[in-house]
């Protein structure tokens, strides 16, 4: 786990904090004492975790386009990071396929942006471009990707995210090896959790389908991904970022996502939440024709963050699932959020005690 006092008075500079992943983090680094600058669009959905949870009142938030520059420098400016955390993207693998040119201005475009601004201020430390478990060119193997397998994502998505990383291994020997500026990627798997409304996610439509009674429907159940709980990865990044900051040598490329035996199919995640959620709540198994192409099989092997920093996944498939379903059940019947998503911050953090 990363040190709690380590981010206490540091300036971290988050991008997309407005949404799910970026409101969690959001989240944990107030807790720590950090003083956050966010830069973002609006939130992404409505309802948002970010506005039902008031994350504003403890931010310093910009509005505004990762892809225009001069706006982009300006809260950078005023902001002066020691931290910066690029989550800010075009997530969306569906979405990509319909509007690809606006997918890769905002990932490709994006990323540049962030590093000029980088590149271009004396107090920085340390950077983390979060990416996808999608960039790899996926051969459909059973076995996890390692962070030498080549990138090349399929869809607008993951090709324009694979793109974002040559960038940042671009700008990295380029301009910032040579001022001990650390700088990182994360390769994450799926994330879930509560505060997700995202569309064409599976978590978020079966919150939904409870919602409003109804079955969930999935489209292909038979897909294996790496999902995990939103706090692993954003607890990894917080680790990665400290520890580079500490130790400019293990600045590189990082694969976050949970252990074999928690990548599991699309199928078995919804009969987790079902049997969590209970209340009669089922699924249907309904195949779209001319469906966007999804890749059915994808594994990563995270043991060089384990190796290097020490790092390892805290709370199973089957606990995610429970906190996800927790979190949502407040959800829909208008409980305190703020107190249950700093009660499972808080259970989290303390898990190994």
């Amino acid at each position: 786990m990363f040190d709690v006092n380590f981010f206490k008075g540091k300036r971290v500079f988050v991008t997309g904090h407005t949404g799910f992943k970026g409101s969690w983090l959001c989240k944990l680094l107030v807790q720590c004492g950090a003083e956050v600058y966010g830069y973002s669009l609006n939130p992404p959905t409505n309802p948002s975790m970010y506005s039902l949870l008031n994350i504003d009142r403890n931010v310093h938030s910009t509005v505004g386009d990762i892809r225009d520059l001069k706006a982009l420098q300006n809260a950078f400016n005023k902001a002066q990071p020691h931290i910066v955390m690029h989550l800010a993207a075009q997530p969306i693998v569906r979405e990509s396929f319909k509007d690809p040119v606006y997918t890769y201005s905002t990932n490709v475009m994006g990323t540049v942006n962030i590093l000029e601004c980088v590149r271009n201020c004396k107090t920085v430390g340390s950077v983390l471009n979060v990416t996808t478990d999608k960039v790899y060119k996926n051969n459909e193997w059973c076995w996890g990707y390692r962070e030498n397998e080549p990138l090349d994502g399929f869809d607008p998505y993951s090709n324009s995210k694979s793109c974002s990383e040559l960038v940042t291994h671009s700008y990295k020997r380029s301009f910032f090896d040579d001022e001990k500026i650390a700088v990182s990627t994360a390769r994450a798997g799926n994330v879930i959790g509560g505060g997700d409304f995202a569309v064409d996610r599976i978590i978020p439509d079966c919150v939904r389908a409870a919602r409003d009674k109804k079955d969930i429907i999935v489209r292909n159940p038979y897909s294996t991904r790496p999902y995990q709980h939103v706090l692993e990865p954003l607890c990894a990044y917080l680790l990665i970022v400290q520890k580079q900051y500490e130790s400019f040598e293990l600045a590189g490329y990082y694969n976050v996502g949970p252990d074999e035996c928690d990548c599991v199919t699309t199928g078995e995640i919804v009969d987790m939440f079902v049997k969590h959620y209970g209340e009669g709540l089922s699924w249907k198994n309904i195949a779209e024709k001319n469906a966007p192409h999804e890749a059915n099989f994808l594994k990563l092997d995270c043991s060089k963050l384990k190796s290097a920093m020490g790092w390892k996944p805290v709370w199973n498939i089957e606990k995610a699932i429970e906190k996800t379903v927790e979190w949502s059940k407040a959800y829909i019947n208008n409980d305190n959020l703020d107190e249950i998503t700093n009660k499972q911050i808080a259970e989290f953090l303390t898990a190994e005690d």
